[in-house]
């Protein structure tokens, strides 16, 4: 619970500074961001390289290393499809292209803007993003109710970046090699489930 609301203060803290703080240059116009979360998986990398148990987690787990990406996929699609009982405006098939996105949300948002409008880009963006910002705050939580595994279901493909160091944090570094696994599993397969369910 502490992690959470550390996260959470540090997040509110942030926005605030953006909104009213006169910041310079160097921390709104550059690539700051980019190169702390480099910074954060770098060190994540060094903790998963330095522990030999981690990388024979991924050997053990054989064929079987597949069904959390495959988990994650199918249960997104159909949480996607069960909202859209919901919301009148929005087609199942439109929520399940929603839902497809996986947390990438720059990549999902630009395919769903072409194929489908601004208006369900937009809502896949910020679906998307409230994804990842739910994974980030959460993940102590999601632990404690639902398991290790639970981090990465929710951070969809960003478990392989942004929401990487975080997992590592609350589910062990045994747990950080799965989820960089399923990150770019489900980073391949946005394009694809998108394509697939809009066309």
């Amino acid at each position: 619970m502490k992690g959470s609301l550390t996260i959470l203060f540090c997040f509110v803290v942030g926005v605030l500074a953006g909104l009213f703080a006169d910041l310079p240059a160097w921390v709104t116009e550059s690539d700051l961001t980019l190169w702390v979360l480099y910074a954060l998986i770098f060190f994540v990398g060094i903790g998963i390289g330095g522990d030999a148990t981690t990388l024979s987690v991924l050997k053990k787990s054989n064929v079987r290393i597949f069904l959390i990406p495959a988990a994650i996929i199918v249960g997104s699609l159909a949480g996607a499809a069960g909202a859209s009982v919901f919301l009148s405006d929005v087609s199942v098939k439109d929520a399940m292209a929603i839902g497809s996105g996986l947390g990438y949300y720059s990549l999902s948002s630009i395919y769903i803007t072409e194929m489908r409008g601004e208006v369900l880009g937009t809502i896949a963006l910020l679906s998307n993003i409230l994804r990842e910002i739910f994974t980030l705050l959460a993940a102590p939580l999601l632990v404690a109710w639902f398991g290790k595994t639970a981090p990465i279901a929710s951070a969809g493909a960003t478990a392989m970046d942004t929401t990487l160091p975080i997992i590592t944090l609350n589910s062990g570094k045994d747990f950080a090699i799965l989820a960089l696994f399923s990150g770019v599993v489900l980073t391949i397969a946005v394009p694809i489930l998108v394509t697939f369910i809009l066309t």
